[in-house]
């Protein structure tokens, strides 16, 4: 029997998975290393969405039609996102309440069910790319078609179902195995292809030349669209209440400080993986072959031949299944914890799962089924453009409440912090409605 009901005043933490805060005893020691290995995961968690099937289409199409030159918006990108995420998890540790239960208890009714149905937004369009992305990995590795490959994504609910009560260190450490399985895949690709390091270390610096032509400049906003992700500001604002720390000042500093270090890492490993997509594609289709590649199947395609290893195509689509599955997976937790929050309602994580999952579906479907195997790139733009523009509607109340005294106590936003946020969202707001305009523009066409 399915059960459906108000939170209690006193519950502060989201139920998906259902031991969530206060969860993972911390038992600091004299080592500098195990202190920092119990607070390894919820970083990692987050950083799945910074390498979802969403970025693959932005990093592949920049590579094979501008080389390297796009690597330092993968790495200002990441910068705008480590920038964030500490933020949510400051906000997580100090008050021990997510970024959607502050905007229920501090916003009006109508302004917070506002905010709820635009996270909600961002979370299905999430999900469609990552069905997109697990449906093309299942096209290219079974030869099923992209409607059927859609179709079995369905049945990853099943994968929800199994890890229910596990343990949330039990879910880190599947995610991680995820992970390493796509660092391990692109860190071979790059071996096959042998790309020139020198010109990796160049497109890493920053060049006003980059964003003088329109195509170049569209490419880079949606790198930094299909980067900062909406939904990994309520995750990582939830998910770091795991660690059971004390109340004290002292106490929650010394827990930030390791909390921040597993941010930087994981999402420095997230960068590495966005820019070997990106490298490779500058590698195989730019330098080597001069052809522009929009469409994640025709570069799985090209990389037999152009890399001489017959296993390049493999490993790019068991990578693709990866990305797909991680991100399903966090994608589920930012969602319970997205309802619970803005709703105070909690419903099994199940059924949330399959909400999600089946309204996802159905553009997914559609799409496919009107235009052929050839929509998943348009479909995979838009979701990447739904998200980028819901973003400056999470970042703004993160800043308003890390910027509360009354909230933040001695772990307030310094002035600088603050401005630093309000200029972010002044780009990004900026970026994303010429995104916008411009996405639905090709789209018409």
């Amino acid at each position: 029997m399915l059960k459906f009901y108000r939170l209690p005043r006193t519950a502060t933490a989201p139920f998906c998975p259902p031991e969530v805060q206060g969860s993972v005893a911390v038992n600091y020691t004299k080592s500098f290393w195990k202190n920092l290995s119990q607070f390894l995961g919820p970083g990692l968690l987050v950083s799945v969405g910074y390498m979802d099937p969403g970025n693959w289409a932005t990093d592949i199409e920049a590579g094979s039609r501008f080389g390297y030159q796009h690597l330092n918006v993968i790495l200002l990108s990441t910068l705008v996102a480590i920038f964030l995420q500490i933020l949510c998890t400051r906000l997580g540790v100090v008050t021990k309440r997510d970024l959607a239960q502050h905007s229920r208890l501090q916003f009006a009714p109508t302004v917070n069910f506002g905010l709820w149905v635009m996270a909600e937004i961002a979370i299905i369009a999430c999900d469609l790319a990552e069905i997109l992305g697990a449906a093309l990995a299942f096209h290219l590795l079974f030869g099923v078609s992209i409607f059927v490959g859609v179709c079995l994504t369905a049945f990853d609910t099943l994968v929800v179902l199994a890890l229910q009560g596990k343990g949330f260190r039990r879910l880190e450490a599947i995610v991680l195995g995820l992970v390493a399985t796509i660092f391990a895949v692109f860190a071979a690709e790059i071996w096959f292809l042998q790309p020139q390091f020198s010109l990796i270390g160049q497109g890493l610096l920053f060049k006003t030349s980059l964003y003088s032509n329109q195509e170049s400049l569209y490419l880079a906003i949606g790198i930094l669209g299909a980067t900062v992700m909406p939904h990994n500001l309520y995750l990582h604002s939830a998910i770091v209440q795991t660690r059971l720390i004390g109340d004290s000042e002292q106490e929650k500093a010394r827990a930030l400080r390791f909390i921040s270090l597993d941010t930087v890492t994981s999402l420095i490993i997230a960068f590495f993986v966005n820019a070997a997509i990106l490298v490779l594609a500058a590698t195989a289709f730019h330098e080597l072959k001069q052809i522009v590649v929009t469409d994640i199947a025709e570069a799985h395609k090209l990389l037999a031949p152009l890399t001489g290893n017959f296993l390049a195509p493999i490993l790019f689509a068991l990578a693709l299944l990866a990305a797909g599955q991680s991100s399903t997976l966090t994608g589920t937790i930012a969602g319970q914890v997205i309802m619970e929050g803005y709703l105070d309602l909690k419903i099994p994580c199940w059924l949330r799962r399959v909400i999600t999952r089946g309204l996802a579906l159905t553009p997914a479907l559609i799409g496919v089924y009107l235009w052929g195997d050839g929509s998943v790139g348009k479909l995979l733009v838009l979701s990447q453009v739904v998200l980028s523009f819901q973003l400056p509607f999470a970042i703004a109340p993160l800043l308003l409440f890390t910027s509360q005294r009354k909230k933040m106590g001695i772990f307030v936003n310094r002035t600088w912090v603050t401005a630093l946020g309000i200029f972010l969202v002044i780009v990004i707001s900026a970026a994303n409605l010429w995104l916008l305009k411009d996405a639905f523009t090709s789209l018409s066409h």
